[in-house]
């Protein structure tokens, strides 16, 4: 099994002047740093538009599950192509911390410059912008109709739209889309911009041998296109509010359980329909990375519900579809590279469902230090991790590892240095302990976060699942093109076995 190794790091954390990463200069120089480095994989979080008014901007709570995030649009290029000017760019307030993305700021000023491009874009007359819609059309028309009336109704939830248009009738729905052509056509636009981008990039990547590592949310935001133009698919009640919710019981993340707000599945109507929404999900996310990590996968097997508007210690669980979505994905676009993300709350039924994908889970070696006994059988331990794995130092739901040990005890410290021997390392150094401690194990795969990297501490955290403000906003206030950095992370990747030759290939 040959070992490979990548840095996660979203692309909202990406530097440069426009408040928030983007697909421009930025995003192509940290691929050049990728492969500078040695590395195999670029994981990012999932690219979906999220939704700024009910979920504080959660890339896992999204307007749509197949839409792309329009804030990530270079702007730059659309200069290039003579729709926008440098003067318009230039007087837009897109926030002044270098590390900090202000969600309010994007969401009250990137569009309407978008708007600006697209009205000067003569879009219509495309040839590749009108095969785009053909092709997509099947997802596009109603994400575009569903922001569109999110505006011309004044942001309100869309069961709180008129009834025929809330309950998406065909005659509502035609109607509103000749009302609101302009506004539909725009919201098009920014989807043909994103995507065309996005694998432009995406092509520039796998050009210098680094593979993409998405992310699919197992759930979707309540409101959202998803919910709106597929209510059958979830559990709503006659007035088409959520009955229950998705959430998880206490765990390590969270003494007290989460309650996440999104709705669950009606899985009895997935399955009569050979799951055609959710291999079409797959399908989209599949053409849009090279790998697929599956967000939440344990809620596939059993998922907690929680009755809407109760705490968490009130959900019970249900079974999932378990393994028949998957041998429907099999059978549909044969077997994917996948990573399964099964963290949290395990049960037999759990571990037996991963080894019947055999897909590689995930391995956090910060919760190898949650037992009081680091020799006990904790599956995080670096001594117990398997070749079939991904290990992480942490995630994006993780402290970075200095952020971390600098909230432990001390005796919680000594039993880390101890564990590791490493007993004169200062805390301040101590994520290069864990690197180390990734880059040697066994697992085939090593994730590391670039924060790790950096040796960044808790003000670098990008979420935290238990606190429903202020996530999402950490960015890289450094250059891409930092080659001591990557001479580092090279010879660190190399000296374990880990480095991507290909990726220095003629």
């Amino acid at each position: 099994m040959s070992r490979e190794a990548g840095i996660l790091m979203p692309v909202s954390s990406l530097p440069g002047p426009y408040g928030i990463g983007d697909l421009g200069e930025t995003a192509y120089a940290f691929v050049d740093f990728l492969a500078q480095a040695g590395q195999t994989y670029w994981q990012i979080l999932p690219l979906n538009p999220p939704n700024h008014n009910k979920s504080k901007d959660s890339p896992y709570q999204s307007f749509s599950a197949f839409a792309g995030n329009p804030y990530y649009i270079d702007l730059n290029r659309l200069m290039e192509e003579g729709v926008l000017l440098w003067e318009e760019i230039e007087a837009v307030d897109f926030g002044h911390d270098p590390e900090h993305v202000d969600y309010d700021k994007m969401y009250a000023n990137r569009f309407p410059l978008l708007r600006k491009a697209y009205e000067r874009s003569g879009i219509a007359n495309n040839p590749d912008y009108q095969r785009f819609i053909c092709e997509n059309g099947w997802w596009l028309d109603d994400y575009a109709l569903f922001m569109s009336l999110k505006s011309f109704f004044d942001q309100k939830e869309w069961p709180d739209w008129p009834e025929d248009i809330s309950r998406h009738w065909n005659n509502a729905v035609e109607y509103y889309h000749r009302e609101l052509y302009y506004d539909v056509e725009f919201h098009k636009y920014t989807q043909f911009k994103f995507y065309e981008q996005w694998y432009a990039l995406k092509a520039y990547a796998n050009g210098k041998h680094i593979r993409i590592i998405g992310d699919i949310p197992i759930y979707v935001s309540f409101d959202s296109t998803d919910v709106w133009a597929h209510s059958e698919l979830f559990q709503l009640n006659d007035q088409n509010r959520q009955s229950a919710v998705a959430g998880c019981p206490p765990d390590a993340f969270s003494a007290e359980g989460q309650i996440w707000g999104t709705p669950l599945y009606r899985w009895e109507k997935h399955r009569d329909d050979r799951f055609g929404w959710w291999m079409a999900r797959l399908w989209m996310n599949f053409q849009q990375c090279d790998l697929l990590r599956i967000d939440h996968f344990r809620g596939l097997d059993e998922y907690f519900s929680i009755p809407a508007g109760e705490p968490a210690k009130s959900g019970h669980w249900e079974k999932g579809p378990g393994m028949a979505l998957f041998r429907q994905m099999w059978e549909n676009m044969g077997h994917k590279p996948v990573i399964v993300e099964d963290l949290g709350y395990m049960t037999d039924s759990v571990r037996q469902m991963v080894r019947d994908t055999d897909y590689p889970n995930m391995k956090v070696l910060q919760f190898g230090f949650d037992a009081d006994d680091v020799g006990a059988a904790n599956d995080y331990l670096l001594h117990n991790i398997p070749e079939h794995c991904v290990v992480y130092p942490g995630t994006h739901d993780n402290d970075p590892v200095n952020g971390w040990f600098a909230g432990l005890t001390t005796a919680e410290k000594d039993r880390i240095r101890q564990y590791f021997g490493c007993e004169d390392v200062p805390d301040s150094r101590m994520h290069e302990v864990f690197i180390r401690a990734a880059l040697i194990s066994r697992a085939s795969t090593c994730i590391i976060a670039l924060q790790d990297w950096l040796g960044l501490g808790h003000e670098a955290r990008i979420n935290e699942p238990s606190r429903l403000e202020d996530n999402w906003h950490w960015r890289w206030k450094g250059d891409c093109r930092q080659d001591e950095l990557a001479v580092r992370i090279f010879e660190n990747t190399r000296r374990y076995g880990r480095l991507n030759w290909s990726a220095f290939e003629k």
